[in-house]
């Protein structure tokens, strides 16, 4: 599933696109995706004015002038496509109409957003905009990772005496929003932190370094366009690059990075999750 970098990612590749701009013609192909649809959804989105294009956790939400706003999540296949826009020195002419494009935008300006899904685990939604914040998907999330109200003294209280593995804690979508199992895994590696080490006995001042770190490889995984794992695209259709920067991610038996580390990549299930480590570097 994108996590944060995707998705940021994806929003910053639609906003040339689509602040500012109306929505001229809404199609739904299809009355639900995870969760139905909402009624007359292409009617509520046809002539509506996008005014901002912003992101909460793993969602984008694209705020309008009827006074609702468009929350997108892109689950495990979705992918939001531009066609019929220059992007750089590339035009994407409109490609033929898919099977899985469901919900097709006709922008201002000749451009048009497709969001495409095969597996169908996305979802979207129209929300009085001044209820965002209470909506179910949103509601209990916890500060943004990038944001303000997310530093060392909030982490440190937030983990003292928690028994979960530090893994799970980070994962948590109400301690802190959008991160995932790829940036937690590298997170944790670059901390020399075990997955394992339960997060209630990290020292204040091991804690306090996650917040700088979870910072850094965030922010370089937006500069690379994310990861491309499977399914995941930019919204030119381009794949990231983060992926090629794994430290530990998906590297399981293979050689530690540390200089002069000996040890291997090792790999276990913590919560239904993959988690990859090096069990010399990290304690």
């Amino acid at each position: 599933m994108p996590e944060l970098p995707e998705v940021e990612t994806v929003r910053r590749g639609l906003e040339p696109v689509m602040t500012g701009k109306l929505v001229l013609r809404a199609e739904v192909n299809r009355p639900d995706l995870r969760w139905p649809l909402p009624p007359d959804m292409g009617g509520r989105l046809t002539g509506a004015r996008v005014l901002a294009l912003r992101r909460r956790s793993k969602y984008i939400l694209a705020d309008l002038s009827t006074g609702e706003t468009l929350l997108i999540h892109l689950g495990m296949s979705g992918r939001m496509l531009i066609s019929g826009q220059m992007l750089g020195d590339f035009h994407h002419d409109h490609p033929a109409p898919q099977k899985h494009d469901h919900v097709v935008l006709h922008m201002e300006g000749g451009a048009r957003v497709t969001f495409n899904d095969a597996r169908r685990f996305g979802a979207m939604d129209l929300i009085a905009t001044h209820a965002v914040d209470s909506h179910p998907l949103l509601a209990r999330l916890g500060p943004e990772p990038l944001g303000n109200g997310f530093d060392e003294s909030y982490l440190q209280a937030k983990l003292a005496g928690r028994n979960t593995p530090i893994k799970s804690a980070l994962l948590d979508q109400n301690l802190v929003a959008g991160l995932g199992n790829i940036y937690v895994c590298e997170t944790l590696f670059r901390a020399r932190i075990s997955p394992k080490r339960k997060a209630g006995r990290i020292s204040a001042s091991r804690v306090s370094t996650l917040v700088p770190i979870i910072r850094q490889v965030l922010s370089e995984a937006i500069e690379a366009g994310g990861s491309s794992l499977r399914d995941y695209r930019q919204a030119d259709g381009e794949l990231g690059y983060f992926q090629h920067a794994f430290q530990v991610y998906d590297r399981e038996g293979e050689a530690c990075l540390s200089p002069g580390c000996t040890g291997r990549i090792a790999r276990i299930v913590q919560s239904g999750r993959s988690s990859f480590y090096c069990p010399l570097c990290q304690h």
